[in-house]
């Protein structure tokens, strides 16, 4: 599993099956340093495949980086050390693997697959201006913070700038110009007129190098700090469970599960989506995965091109928001509310069952409104597969099994890691010798990659937000202008709520996942605490909106992802994509807007969790009526409309807006059956796509 979010393209997807057959083991995908890479998943992901001895090389600096973060969990180094010595070997590796940004438009070129001098002499100045605090002497460069030599400045801008570097690499150019805009602000912030809300005395190279790099605000702070040591680990973790079989099981097991049913190529792809969400983590590389062996399924069943598109991207996001691994800002929630992973687990757990449930049922009358057609696979039994490969599933508990006995997740990851190497050697064909533990081992440092960068050019984001009070300004004028709106303290809560899941929205179209939570997370947070918000809904409502903007137009990367697969056409896959998540959109909000709100993350008590947890499925339900247009048959305008109310006063989860809630779907209800009755209706076709585009041909 590479807990990445949107901090990653797709790494890579089995080959396609032919339709109708059931999908054949596949082996697991490198990821530019272990071979050769399908050419749809170069297509996707700007990495260098390595030949020869460069790959040799590259892979045996990757293991030792493995291995060096597996050792630091049972023999900790001191944590800005570490982070040194990780990011010392993480920016040479990424420059060395990802190729120029320019370059990804001339992917085909075999001379941009090596290294060029460029791209060896930032390797080398990356690792010089990294190690520089030990070199220097480390306590001696940490006590001299407030009063860095002209030599530490240097080094320390120029790792800066490499830092960005990386992150334009492997993630785009969005991020980094982000950057630059808030350091410009830092340095300049004496230019800005007195009048101004988020003006300051501005700050020079010395003060901005201290805050940057020679302590744990800047670029070696707490979102490095998570890639280092629970991300790395999770994708070592991910990496022996893929090489060990578990991600071809999950798929296997996906299939089995529904057999032969109108509804079960859609209710196939929403398990298998959340079952290999436990390997990838990532919500684009599962919608590749899944969609290169699912889309014949589909297909055949009669979904067009952008409706499976739409399934296959709502599928893949919910592995970053299913426990038990969920994505890279989850783990930043459990350091910054400094309680146990097993806690934020706790806080998924009800929004994700909520989330499937919707997607279930979008599927349940998708398949009747269209009249989907059953698909036969020839495959074995379900219970047969669970019985001979049911093992993988044991690492998984062991994860929640240990950290429940209060283990720390390091350690948890660690063990689970163990289980699943051990387990591996029950199949002949997949155990792990010790070439693929090589591999697997290798796989797992570069997976973390692209989110190191991240978060380390995030960290700089974090430190002038923190240097400057910039974050508390924003919040601020957050809550002045939901004030200008309203002075009641509902209104304002609601209005601020809105800004807030919007400005995260479109805070995650331009940056990744982790990036936009962190950013959110010190500037929209405080907004929503001002107005009595606990911090855990707080961060969990963020941490949902920075997950759905992977789904959200005009990005949507999951969705457009999916289309590739599919062939669709881009824009209307995310428009069926947002069909399928529209309950993740409204649920947030009701974490935030009343008290009884908590009771979906779990928090307030057995009592609330039980209560409101059967309204909040119902609101889903209305949901699904809303966007699928159908009930117990097709389902007019009237009735939708009365559910689509129903849905958001019971999302309110207030005893008198429940009560009303519930009256509009008992009337929704009982005007769908008087209607069915004088004027009943067949199940409709899919809508047919227009013959003279091919992205959208209607599939044989």
């Amino acid at each position: 599993m590479s807990v990445r979010g949107s901090d990653e393209r797709p790494g890579g997807a089995p080959g396609r099956p032919e339709p109708g057959t059931a999908p054949a083991a596949a082996e697991p995908v490198g990821v530019g340093v272990l071979g050769e890479v399908p050419a749809e998943a170069e297509a996707e992901k700007p990495a260098r495949v390595l030949t020869g001895r460069l790959q040799v090389g590259v892979s045996v600096v990757a293991v030792v980086l493995s291995l060096y973060a597996l050792w630091n969990v049972f023999n900790p180094v001191p944590a800005l050390q570490y982070r040194i010595v990780f990011l010392a070997v993480v920016l040479p590796l990424t420059f060395l693997l990802y190729r120029p940004a320019l370059s990804v438009l001339h992917r085909t070129d075999q001379r941009l697959q090596r290294p060029s001098p460029l791209d060896w002499g930032l390797a080398a100045a990356a690792l010089f201006v990294t190690i520089w605090p030990l070199l220097a002497g480390f306590d001696a460069y940490i006590s001299r913070g407030f009063a860095p030599l002209v030599i530490d400045v240097i080094c320390g801008l120029a790792l800066v700038a490499l830092v960005l570097l990386a992150t334009w690499r492997t993630v785009g150019p969005v991020l980094p110009v982000i950057c630059v805009l808030f350091i410009g602000y830092a340095y300049l912030g004496n230019l800005i007129p007195n009048g101004w809300l988020i003006g300051h005395r501005g700050y020079d190279y010395p003060r901005l190098t201290s805050q940057f790099v020679m302590g744990t605000e800047g670029i070696f702070g707490v979102p490095l700090d998570v890639a280092a040591t629970y991300i790395i680990l999770f994708t070592i973790y991910g990496a022996v469970l893929e090489y060990s079989g578990a991600g071809q099981f999950f798929l296997d097991i996906s299939f089995a599960a529904f057999r032969r049913s109108r509804s079960a190529p859609g209710r196939t792809v929403t398990l298998a989506g959340f079952l290999l969400g436990t390997v990838s983590g990532s919500g684009t590389a599962t919608a590749v995965s899944l969609g290169s062996v699912a889309w014949p399924i589909l297909r055949r069943a009669g979904y067009p091109r952008e409706a499976a598109g739409g399934v296959l991207a709502a599928a893949g996001i919910g592995a970053i928001l299913s426990p038990p691994t969920l994505g890279a800002a989850a783990f930043i929630i459990a350091e910054l509310l400094r309680v146990s992973y097993l806690q934020v687990l706790g806080y998924a757990l009800i929004p994700t069952l909520l989330y499937y449930l919707g997607i279930f049922l979008a599927v349940e009358f998708d398949a009747r409104r269209f009249g989907v057609r059953a698909v036969p696979l020839e495959q074995q039994s379900f219970w047969r597969l669970l019985a001979r490969f049911g093992y993988h599933f044991s690492s998984l508990f062991v994860v929640v099994g240990l950290l429940a006995l209060d283990q720390s997740a390091f350690r948890a990851v660690v063990y689970a890691t163990g289980v699943a190497f051990l387990l591996s050697f029950l199949d002949r064909r997949r155990r792990m010798t010790p070439r693929r533990m090589f591999d697997a081992l290798a796989k797992g440092a570069t997976g973390v990659l692209p989110v190191a960068a991240t978060t380390a050019a995030a960290g700089l984001i974090v430190a002038v937000l923190t240097l400057t009070g910039l974050g508390l300004d924003l919040s601020s004028i957050i809550v002045d202008l939901a004030g200008l709106v309203s002075d009641n303290d509902t209104v304002q809560l609601l209005v601020t709520c809105v800004l807030a899941a919007v400005a995260v929205l479109v805070l995650g179209l331009a940056v990744p996942v982790t990036a936009s939570f962190i950013i959110a997370a010190v500037i929209i947070a405080p907004a929503l605490t001002t107005l009595g918000v606990a911090t855990p809904e707080a961060y969990m409502f963020i941490f949902y909106y920075a997950v759905l903007s992977e789904v959200s137009p005009p990005t949507a990367l999951a969705a457009v992802a999916a289309a590739a697969i599919t062939g669709g056409n881009a824009y209307k896959t995310m428009i069926m994509t947002g069909k399928y998540t529209l309950p993740a959109f409204l649920v947030p909000l009701a974490f935030v807007l009343t008290p009884n709100g908590q009771g979906l993350i779990g928090q307030g008590g057995l009592g609330p969790v039980l209560l409101v947890t059967p309204v909040s499925a119902l609101a889903v339900a209305a949901l699904a009526v809303v966007t699928g247009k159908w009930l117990l048959g097709p389902a007019a305008v009237p009735e939708r409309l009365l559910a689509g109310l129903g849905a958001v006063l019971l999302l309110y989860l207030e005893p008198t807006t429940v009560l009303i809630g519930l009256l509009a779907l008992v009337l929704a209800v009982a005007v769908h059956l008087l209607g069915r009755r004088r004027h009943p209706r067949a199940p409709e076709p899919f809508p047919s796509p227009s013959p003279s585009s091919p992205s959208q041909e209607t599939a044989p």
